[in-house]
Order: structure tokens, then sequence, then C-alpha cells
């Protein structure tokens, strides 16, 4: 293999070779883009170095000494010289040459490495190049590389180094420009940040650099910056920093900015994507390309959902705008592959059912989470009256995000008269009997809440006789409406009573504490009943207080806790193990599968000593709480007090089961991922998958492996049975493994993804971001949020985003960027809720009511500003937290 490359015969093929900034060097260079001439020390003459064996098991400091200290094999040395002798050839003596790292985990799509690697300019002779192409070897080892490496997931054992030399430019300016726009995803736009000198200024952040955005041929932003820094060449070598004072003066021309500009349309369009590149302008004015990378932080756009997930939205003309569902159910991470194809049938029967077509694109996909397009709903009059306000009491942050596009020309009113809706709401209503449900409801609130209970019976019952697919597509849509009905008289009540009565801040929200049916909060109060249970044997309280939660994991799965513990939990999972953290994903486990979780938070309410908080304690006082508050309304009603007791009564009684739809379908999850999981074990054992569990990072096809048998009537057991498993013996020798490792590694570089757009445009733009830039900001110290849940305390704060294995002491403040119903039992100790997401109806703002903790949630950043262990306050009421260091 070559020790050295020229440039012109490297492309993008070539990263094992070469390196992520190599590789793409040459893929320009052979694009006829302006790169300077140079060539690429590989990837083999890294390993020739003796040194390299085995520096992955060392710290990173010995590495790097050992590779800086390493003779340099002479077929090499001679190799790297004449390749630099030849660069000079031209001058007629040394040249002055860059020389930079080019790893094989870099300027890749998902991680630039930026900054990580050396870089050496102006490097002049050829004692210099040898000593800085070592030095850029070592780099491979500096402690920031080897922490970035662990943090993206990646090997230190499989990265290798490259090294690029190329001819240096004497920059008049220099800088980065975005082909995109990094901070708000606009895909039309490039930012352009530049500063005289060399552009280590702009890259290193040394300098204010001058910056510019580019809408086209347009310039529609223009800050200039002080400049102050100049980084620029010594002679024979070497650079310095220069403060050359404040210097306000324009460094590019508007003509320049421009081309600059139409050279980023050029590469983004050579490679298909936005791509961050660094770029420098001569003495002459000639432009020079030194970089081209991947924008490794834009959110990747939509699929659109056709025939299974068809062409990518590319925005233009086509403008749409698309909502997070995932974030709206309080879901940071990506959806497995079968989770997302299980929502995925579930939204084909919802597009049949209120749209009239199984193929509507309503749903879409990005970076492995979902997106409904609202399009549609934003250009209608009816819809920006009525969905926002749903998303008010859901996901306020949203509901604020698209109030905010309501002046974009792009969403321009189409749809102007209410009858249309009117029209569908009216059909759906009378499909689905929701008249005679909400007169049931009004009439006899308790018969209805037992008609709704027994819906779980009979949705397991017909998905028995179905697919897997068929079960989704008939067993969850067309039956939420006959369920979610009783659940929104409830509400309807409490807003009647609102009108009929005077109200101060929070008394609503009382009446709505400690709610009865509903599904969530029985489930946490079994849970507290059986660490009671627990507590009051001395056997098992000993052995959950003396041992961790793995160990007591393992004594549960071999039937070995004290018997009150052993029975005790195995009735719980029982009754609640379909449930789980993250629980509308149906690929990821439930408690009963991994009851971790489960063991963790019983531990946890051991050590809850205060009876005044104990959950059971905790519901009933807010249970008389909200009957004093009925009374007391009741009372400043005067004459309309009984109408407002009967409201606020069928409020108490019917708005506990808004859990109860979700519930049906997570229960239908759990009867169905048993069935997935029996197909899983089959792959395996046919070797066509690693493990069992494997087959959830498969959609349903794939697991399948061909088309659904043909069945004849009476054979629905058989079918139901056998629905993943037709046709797997004509295909028991397609290997599923290469996929599912590919499924696998994209997924967990998913779960790493810091930020998610709730809402997206197709232009990339996040309205979020570009709202946020044009907002006047607040005074320090103040986030405000949503008011969800009435009250103030102040506490210490307690950062959590995964609830698995957390730990909160009684009276902590919950800080969280969503929650689920698997985290609710942490809400049993807690003094107080900050989140993220959600709005004043959204599920952690229900628990936090009835729970009767203040909370406040649709709080902006509040997991990255809030720092567990800060004195935090919150006022529920107000939708304001403030937060100190201790000790500030």
């Amino acid at each position: 293999m070559p020790l050295v490359l020229d440039l012109r015969s490297v492309d993008a093929t070539m990263l094992a070779t070469v390196g992520g900034k190599a590789a793409n060097l040459g893929e320009l260079t052979r694009a006829g883009l302006p790169v300077p001439h140079g060539f690429c020390v590989t990837t083999d003459a890294y390993r020739r170095i003796p040194a390299t064996d085995g520096l992955a098991g060392l710290r990173p400091d010995k590495a790097r000494r050992l590779l800086v200290e390493s003779e340099v094999p002479r077929d090499l040395r001679d190799a790297i010289l004449a390749a630099y002798a030849e660069l000079g050839a031209e001058s007629g003596g040394d040249v002055a040459v860059a020389v930079r790292s080019s790893a094989t985990a870099e300027d890749l799509p998902y991680a630039s490495f930026a900054g990580q690697q050396d870089a050496r300019l102006n490097v002049v002779g050829a004692d210099a190049v040898l000593d800085a192409v070592r030095r850029c070897w070592a780099s491979l080892w500096t402690d920031r590389a080897v922490s970035y490496r662990e943090s993206n997931g990646i090997d230190h054992g499989r990265v290798q180094l490259a090294v690029v030399v190329q001819r240096m430019v004497d920059s008049a300016v220099s800088g980065v420009m975005f082909t995109a726009d990094p901070v708000t995803g606009r895909r039309d736009q490039a930012v352009i940040d530049a500063s005289p000198g060399l552009g280590e200024a702009v890259v290193s952040g040394a300098v204010n650099p001058d910056h510019f955005v580019v809408d086209g041929r347009e310039i529609v932003e223009r800050r200039l910056g002080d400049k102050r820094f100049l980084v620029c060449s010594l002679a024979g070598g070497g650079t310095e920093k220069v403060d050359i004072g404040e210097n306000t003066a324009p460094c590019l021309t508007d003509s320049q900015v421009l081309r600059l500009a139409a050279l980023g349309a050029k590469v983004q369009a050579h490679y298909g994507s936005p791509q961050d590149t660094e770029w420098a302008i001569d003495a002459r004015g000639e432009v020079h390309l030194t970089q081209s990378r991947p924008i490794t932080t834009l959110f990747p756009l939509p699929v659109r959902d056709v025939e299974r997930g068809g062409g990518r939205d590319a925005g233009g003309a086509d403008f749409r705008v698309y909502f997070c569902f995932s974030l709206a159910q309080g879901l940071e991470r990506p959806i497995t592959p079968a989770g997302r194809a299980a929502i995925r049938e579930i939204a084909r029967a919802a597009g049949e059912i209120i749209i009239g077509t199984p193929r509507s694109q309503g749903c879409t996909e990005a970076a492995g989470r979902i997106f409904v397009d609202l399009t549609g709903v934003l250009r209608s009059r009816t819809g920006r009256a009525f969905f926002p306000r749903v998303l008010d009491v859901m996901e306020a942050r949203s509901a604020r995000i698209l109030r905010g596009l309501y002046d974009d020309p792009r969403l321009a009113l189409t749809q102007t008269s209410p009858w249309p809706a009117v029209r569908r709401v009216a059909r759906l209503a009378r499909r689905f009997h929701a008249p005679s449900t909400v007169l049931r409801a009004l009439v006899a609130p308790e018969a209805a809440v037992r008609r709704a209970r027994r819906t779980q019976a009979r949705v397991l019952e017909s998905a028995r006789h179905k697919t897997v697919e068929e079960a989704l597509r008939d067993c969850v849509v067309p039956v939420l409406p006959t369920v979610a009905p009783t659940a929104l008289v409830g509400f309807a009540m409490l807003a009647l009573a609102g009108r009929l009565v005077r109200t101060e801040p929070g008394e609503l929200q009382t009446v709505l504490r400690s709610l009865p049916n509903n599904v969530t909060t029985e489930m946490d109060l079994d849970l507290w009943a059986l660490a009671r249970t627990i507590r009051a044997d001395r056997e098992a309280s000993d052995v959950f207080q003396g041992a961790d939660v793995q160990e007591l994991v393992a004594r549960h799965r071999a039937g070995d806790l004290p018997p009150v513990a052993q029975d005790g939990l195995r009735s719980f999972l029982e009754q609640w193990g379909h449930r789980a953290v993250a629980e509308i994903d149906l690929g990821l486990p439930r408690w009963s599968d991994d009851p971790t979780y489960v063991i963790g938070i019983l531990r946890n309410y051991l050590r809850l000593d205060d009876e005044r908080a104990h959950p059971d304690v905790v519901f009933a006082r807010g249970a008389v709480e909200a009957e004093s508050m009925i009374e007391r309304l009741a009372r400043r009603a005067k004459g309309r007090g009984p109408l407002v007791r009967f409201a606020l009564r069928r409020t108490r009684l019917l708005a506990g089961l808004r859990e109860h739809p979700k519930y049906l379908a997570i229960t239908l999850f759990g009867a169905l991922r048993e069935r997935i999981a029996e197909r899983g074990a089959e792959l395996h054992a046919q070797g066509r998958i690693d493990a069992a569990q494997d087959v959830f990072f498969l959609d349903f096809e794939e697991m399948r492996t061909g088309e659904s048998a043909t069945t004849h009537p009476g054979e629905g057991d058989q079918r139901a049975k056998g629905d993943l498993r037709a046709k797997g013996a004509l295909c028991a020798k397609g290997d599923l493994r290469a996929k599912v490792a590919e499924r696998k590694e994209e997924y967990a570089r998913e779960l790493r993804r810091r930020h998610i757009p709730r809402v997206l445009l197709s232009d990339g733009t996040e309205p979020e971001a570009a709202q946020r830039a044009q907002a006047v900001p607040r005074a320090p110290g103040d986030l405000i949020g949503t008011a969800a849940s009435a009250g103030e305390i102040t506490g210490h704060a307690r950062v959590v985003t995964d609830p698995v294995g957390a730990h909160l002491e009684p009276g902590e403040i919950l800080v969280a960027p969503s929650t689920d119903p698997g985290w609710t039992p942490l809400f049993l100790t807690a003094g107080g809720l900050v989140m993220e997401m959600g709005g004043a109806n959204s599920h952690g703002a229900v628990v936090a009511r009835e729970y009767g903790i203040p909370a406040v949630v649709g709080v902006p950043d509040a997991v990255a500003r809030i720092e567990t262990g800060d004195v935090v306050t919150v006022d529920g009421g107000a939708g304001v937290v403030r937060a100190r260091r201790e000790g500030a």
C-alpha cells in the first residue's frame, strides 16, 4: 500500500487510507474546486511506526510521547521528503506548507472531530515537516481527542491517522463558511465568518469576526466584529498572534461575500448535503478551499412516509411544517425500528379514519423520531383556532412556536370556512357514537367509568385474532374515540365551572388533585403498597436495603427474594409489567422484561421516613383538599352553586380517565411484544439474528421476510400466532445480522443527539431557534415556562435525564427534559417538578397536580441551565423557576 498519495489521486471512497480531511480535500480537488495542492501521508505510514502497536491501552500522555519520540523508518522518511520537495519544485526551494491531521474517524456525517487533532501552519523545511507529521500522529491521543471518541462511542483501536501536507495560502482574509445556517437549520442560507490573516483566528475563536448571512444572491444579515487579533505567518516558519486593535471596517466586500456563497453552493451540490467549509483569499484575491466536512449538528430533514418511507422532502415550493410527535409524548430518545413500524400502522389507521385515506403522508420520520405534518392544519382558520389550544395544555412550547409561524407568507390561509371541519367532526361523532357516550357520562358517570375500564379486555380479545399489523390498525385508533369522550366530559365540566364562578389562580387545579380512576396513579400507589409490605417484613426490608439494584434483580429472576418481596413483585408485574419508561416505543423492554427500574423505585421508597410524605397519605390529603375546594367554589357561586358542584363532581369522577386511552394502547403493545419476541427467538435459532431481542431492530415485513401467507376462514388463532412467521421457511437463509448491526449503530448515535426540534420546517429551519434569536432576553436566573401545578416551593435540584436508577431524596426538585408514566414513581418523593417539555395538561403536569407538588413545564433548556444541587424555587402558579448555586 502507498505511504504517500498526491491529493489529486484521492477521493471520498478512500477514508480508511487517507482519513476524513484528506478524503474530502481530494474529492474537492477532483471536482475541479480551488484546493491548494498537496499530498497525504497515509494511514499505512502511521501503522509503520512501531510505537502505534498497543496505544489504545496506554494513558494518552504516554501514547503521545511514544509517537513524538519515534524514529521514522527511512523509506517512509524518504517518501515524505520527496513529496515535499516536489511541492517546492516550482518555487525552487523550501515551500511553506500546512500540516494537518486526517483521522479515519474525522469529518464524518455524525462526528466532525473539529479541532480534536493538531494542525501545524506555515511549516518550512524538511526537518520541520517530519517533526510536524510526528506531532500530528501524536495528536490522535490528545486528552480531548480521546474524550471526544469516547463520547461518540468510537473504539480507539479502530482509529488510524493520516496527515495532509498542502501549500500554505498566504491569506489576506480567511474564515469559515456554513452552507446552511447551523443555528436555525435553514438550508438555503449560507453563513460566513471572516477575519484578516490566517483562518486559525476564526476557527479557534480568538477573534470576533465579521458575520454575514447570504440568502440566494442577497446579503440578509451583516454584523461586523472588532477583529482585534490577527494570526499571521512568520518568515522562516511558524505563526504569531498580533493585537492590531479594534478594526470595525469590513474585511470582505459584498462581491467577495457573494462569491464565497456561490462557491459554497457548488461544494454543497457536489456532496448533496450542507457543508462546513474553511476558506482563504490570498493577496491576489483568489479564493482557496482548505477544508470541507458535513455539518454534523443539523437535524435531518424528515422522510415522507410514502409506502414505508419514500422520498425526501427537500423544501422549496413544497413547503411543510412538521411537529415532533416523539417530543410531545415526552420522548427525547430515538424510537426503535419496530416502534416506528408500529406507529406507522397506527398513523395509517388514523389517516383512513380522520382523512379518509390510509396513504396519508402526515406521519414522517427523521433521526429515529416521529414527526406529524401540520401544514394543512396551519393553513386552515379552524386548525389555527383549535390545534394550538390543544397544545396549550399538552405541549405549550410547541403551541407558542406554531403561533409564531402564522405570519409566514408560505402558510397563507387556504381554508377559511369552518364547515368542512365541522362536517368531519360530525361524521366521526356519528361513527363512534360520541353523543351517546357523552350523555351517559353526564347522567351515570360511575357506569361510564366501568364501561371504559371494560374496554381493555375487549381490545386484547379482538387483537388475539388479528395479525400484529391488523391489531395496531384496528385496536388503537378505532377504540380511542369510544373512551376519550368520557374523560373530555370531565374537563368540559371543569371549564364550565370556571365560567360559572370566579376563581383564583390554582383553585381549579386543586380540584384535579388525587383524581380517582387514573390508572397511572393506581399503579404508583400499588408500588407504594408493595414497598410498605416489604418494609413491614424484617427479612425483606434488610435484603432490599442491603443489596444493590442489580443484585436484587438477579435474585428476583432466580426466585430467591424473601417470599413477601418475591410474591409481591410478581403480583405487581403481572398487573403492571406491560408498562415501561418510554413505553410508546413497542421495541423497548417492558418492566416484566427488565424490572430494574421498579426495584430501584422500591429501594427509594424504603428511604421515605416522613409519614406525611407517604404517597397514600399525600393522595388522601389531596382528595380532601379537592372536595373542600368544590364546596368552597359552590358556596362562592351562590345561586349557581348546585350546578358548580354537579360539574366539579363530574370532573372528579371522569377526568382521571384521561390516561386510559394511552393505557389501552400500551396494554396492547405488551401483548404484541410477546408475539414479536417469539418470532425473534425463531430468527435467532435460524442464525439470522445474533440475539432474539434483535428482532426489535426490524420492521414487520423484515421480521416476516415475506408477505403474509394466505389464511382461510376459521384460522384466526393460527393466523394471529403465525403472522410474523409467514414464509419464514422459504427465507430461512436470509441473513439479517448486518441490517440489525447497522441500525443498532445508528440508534446508538441518535441516543447521543442532544437537541431535538419541537417544530421543523421543510427547509430545515427550526422556528424556535429563529424566534428565540429575536426574543428579548429575560433577567438572569429567571426561567419562564407554563404554570402547571399551583404552589411555591424551594429545594435542591436533582437533574434526571433517565429515570432508570435515579435516586431522588424527599423534597428535592425533579428537573427533567420530559416525563411519561414510567417517571411518575419519582414524583411521589419530589417536592416540585420542572420540565423542559409539556403544557398545563401534559402527563407530568397532571400527575404533579394530583400529588399536589408545584410544577412548571415547558421551560427551555432547564436541564442545561440548572445543575443538581442548585437551590431552586418553583412557582407553579406563575410559571416561574428561579435557580441559584448553593452559597451564591
